[in-house]
């Protein structure tokens, strides 16, 4: 279904929020990958959402904050029996501290989860908008010490690039894609008909392997060695896992 310009303009915010069906999101994504305004649009409030996300402060409380925080609180002191209403308000207050640190202990946990949430989000979009757009590669290549150089040429870190053509998935090439915020590299491998996307860029902490599944997509996901790895790709749960588990290796022995 060929969707308007007017429709694509009110469907931009749901989609980039990740809030869009199977069926609108690749209906958007052919109508991005056929109006160059459209796709500034949409990179536009990508880019204002990315914004947020990386200059956003991510504090998890330290085990035991809510027990120093009641024992810092001076006990009530003895009053006379006709001033009953300050022992009161000082136990409400005591209680509401307390409640105060049991919500805000539960509001931080999430947060690095939403933090995952939105980036795959964002490589998932990457994924499918350069399937539709033909735009799988900047850099044409099956040889890793071509496209190496060329990514490291473009970006501010060296990623590393596994060659896996042995195991059976062939390195075709990379590019560069815009995830959480700044530029990444994109390495692009094929299993039969299938692609595979590879999102690499610099990691503060490492990660165990996490996997999920986005509107018949799968995702990996793990953080090691100075690396932030996402994979994205329509091959079976298994397969990817499997390759997965390649480029870690590969990432922990370059």
């Amino acid at each position: 279904m060929k969707m308007s310009a007017e429709e694509a303009s009110k469907l931009l915010q749901a989609y980039v929020d990740g809030e869009l069906g199977a069926a609108e999101s690749l209906a958007l994504e052919a109508h991005l990958a056929e109006n160059p305004a459209a796709r500034a649009a949409c990179e536009r409030l990508r880019a204002t959402s990315a914004a947020i996300r990386e200059h956003a402060d991510y504090h998890a409380a330290p085990a035991g904050l809510a027990a120093r925080l009641r024992a810092s609180i001076p006990a009530a002191p003895e009053e006379p029996a006709r001033r009953p209403q300050r022992t009161a308000w000082l136990s409400l207050a005591t209680s509401l501290a307390g409640v105060a640190v049991i919500v805000s202990l539960v509001a931080l946990a999430p947060m690095r989860a939403g933090k995952n949430e939105s980036i795959e989000r964002d490589v998932f979009a990457s994924h499918v908008r350069a399937t539709l757009a033909g735009r799988l590669t900047d850099v044409v290549s099956s040889d890793q010490h071509t496209v190496k150089p060329w990514l490291s040429s473009h970006l501010d870190f060296s990623p590393p690039v596994p060659d896996l053509s042995a195991q059976g998935f062939v390195l075709t090439g990379g590019r560069l894609d815009y995830v959480a915020g700044r530029t990444v590299a994109t390495l692009v491998y094929k299993r039969r008909q299938h692609v595979i996307d590879v999102f690499v860029w610099p990691a503060q902490d490492d990660s165990a392997m996490r996997t999920a599944a986005r509107d018949g997509f799968n995702v990996s996901h793990f953080a090691g060695h100075g690396m932030n790895i996402w994979i994205v790709s329509d091959l079976s749960r298994n397969e990817l896992d499997d390759f997965a588990g390649l480029v870690a290796a590969r990432v922990a022995t370059p």
